[in-house]
């Protein structure tokens, strides 16, 4: 299989549209985590994206009569991009569908591009419904985004520049993976010339299909995908990337959403390029990898993906850095509501800068206050700080993993309900279109009420929602039939000890 692959890449013909992009030393990371780190930069190709190998490479070998009816693909992203470029470079109709909540930028990306765009559903695999629709119907050639040999071996042409580039040995490869060409075809090129390297792969916690898979040795298909990392928000790996990673990848590494937006921030650190959440993935895995096993003065290797990010998400990437490279603590603390109280636990945490605080009088006898405190010893100094507190006789919440404390509670502390009954508390993922929060209204009616809203933008796909909403005890299995039916994702946050601290009623 491995001969064939390799063939397969030293005949693609990838370089009439991609460039062989630099393989670069980070400094900086090199001295933090005492091995040499390598960047290799494929945010750098003229879509910011690898998949312009890929789609290229399967396009470039279509026959004279596919090409005259033209090709098709279904992508919110760098693929629709990949795709639409090598469409113009080969003089050929493009039509890419998109869902409808891709942002406009993307839809405009690729329409500068001269591909058609048709919007369909508000997910990709509506999208990718409705292609393989229009494919069979118009005739034209579907380009898939990774489970496709040509595809495969146009992005392991990435593995066969590194070895060309990089003159010493290298210990590992650290590689994004979303429906697994990218790592399929760095492993079948590395493997077949130098078997000693290893291949990793990273996938965001939230979206592990090729990590499930290769756990369960068969292909998965995940109930829910996380979308902070659109980029690899894929439900189930490809048959043909399975296949080859099963037998040639060494292991698949999961992080999480704040441990990629550290790796951003220490790409622009680096090289003062932004690279998009996906694009981070190999640098956080690396990271994780390094400190897991101790490993030092070997050669590290991570693709940079790419860099296809809306400005927008940059404020909660730069939110969520700090809390990913173990640089801040949240904390849910309870104070007496007395004179002095407020500087006395100020003296109790020292002189560690505050990066956050947020203070609301609860009652007679006490108050919470809802604190982000600065660290430089990471998660050691962390759970001595808490242990610090509460010694000293406060109680304690540590709210860092909380996704509500970082989504929603920091942003609202200050308000809780008196006298509020049978509230439940609910965390949404709304698509990113006009007329999601009408239809979430309309499926309710007038059964329930409203206690709590949250929303904040965050430049993504879908948008990230807090709901309160009173549900007498006798209601409870209407309302799961509800949520059943709303097609949104969602978790109850109702136990959460933030909400009970800020916001739940007294």
């Amino acid at each position: 299989m491995l001969d064939r692959y390799i063939k397969l890449i030293l005949n693609s013909s990838v370089y009439d549209v991609a460039q062989e992009t630099p393989l670069v030393v980070a400094e900086r990371l090199t001295q933090r985590l005492g091995n040499k780190v390598w960047m290799k930069r494929e945010d750098l190709q003229p879509i910011y994206s690898f998949k312009v190998r890929g789609a290229y490479n399967k396009i470039a070998n279509l026959p004279e009569a596919a090409c005259t009816k033209g090709v098709i693909a279904a992508s919110a992203g760098n693929h629709a991009q990949g795709v639409a470029l090598a469409a113009h470079k080969r003089g050929i109709k493009a039509l890419i569908v998109m869902p409808r909540t891709t942002p406009s930028i993307k839809v405009e990306s690729v329409r500068r591009l001269g591909a058609r765009i048709s919007l369909s559903g508000d997910t990709y695999d509506e999208a990718y419904a409705r292609a393989s629709k229009l494919a069979a119907e118009k005739g034209m050639t579907f380009i898939h985004p990774y489970d496709d040999p040509e595809v495969i071996a146009g992005q392991g042409t990435i593995g066969l520049e590194i070895l060309r580039e990089h003159t010493g040995d290298i210990h590992a490869i650290f590689v994004p993976v979303g429906g697994g060409g990218l790592i399929a075809g760095i492993a079948a090129c590395v493997k077949a010339l130098q078997p000693a390297i290893k291949v990793i792969g990273v996938e965001p916690d939230e979206a592990p299909c090729m990590h499930e898979a290769l756990k369960r040795g068969r292909r998965v298909k995940l109930k829910q995908v996380g979308i902070f990392a659109d980029g690899v928000a894929v439900s189930q790996a490809g048959k043909e990337p399975f296949r080859i990673a099963r037998e040639h990848v060494d292991e698949v590494i999961l992080v999480s959403t704040d441990e990629i937006c550290a790796a951003i921030k220490d790409v622009f650190d680096e090289c003062r390029a932004i690279v998009e959440p996906a694009g981070a993935l190999a640098i956080a895995g690396m990271k994780r990898y390094v400190k897991r096993t101790g490993i030092s003065d070997t050669d590290l290797v991570a693709i940079n993906s790419g860099a296809n990010i809306n400005f927008d998400r940059l404020r909660h990437v730069s939110e969520r850095a700090e809390v990913g490279e173990q640089r801040e603590a949240l904390l849910a603390v309870t104070i007496p509501e007395e004179p002095g109280s407020f500087r006395r636990f100020c003296r109790t945490l020292g002189k560690r800068g505050i990066t956050e605080f947020n203070y609301r009088y609860a009652d007679t006898q006490q108050a919470h206050v809802f604190a982000g405190v600065q660290l430089d010893g990471g998660d050691r100094e962390r759970l001595a700080l808490v242990r610090q507190l509460k010694k000293e006789g406060y109680p304690v919440e540590d709210l860092t993993d909380s996704e509500i404390a970082k989504l929603h509670i920091r942003y609202m502390v200050g308000g809780r309900a008196m006298g509020l009954e049978d509230e439940v508390l609910y965390r949404f993922q709304f698509p990113e279109r006009p007329g999601a929060l009408l239809q979430f209204l309309t499926a309710m009616g007038k059964r329930w009420n409203i206690s709590l809203f949250h929303y904040r933008n965050h430049g993504a796909d879908y948008g990230r929602v807090l709901v309160g909403i009173q549900v007498p005890r006798g209601s409870h299995t209407e309302f799961k039939a509800f949520l059943a039916d709303l097609g949104y994702r969602f978790w109850e946050e109702s136990d959460c000890a933030g909400y009970k601290l800020f916001l739940g009623g007294s």
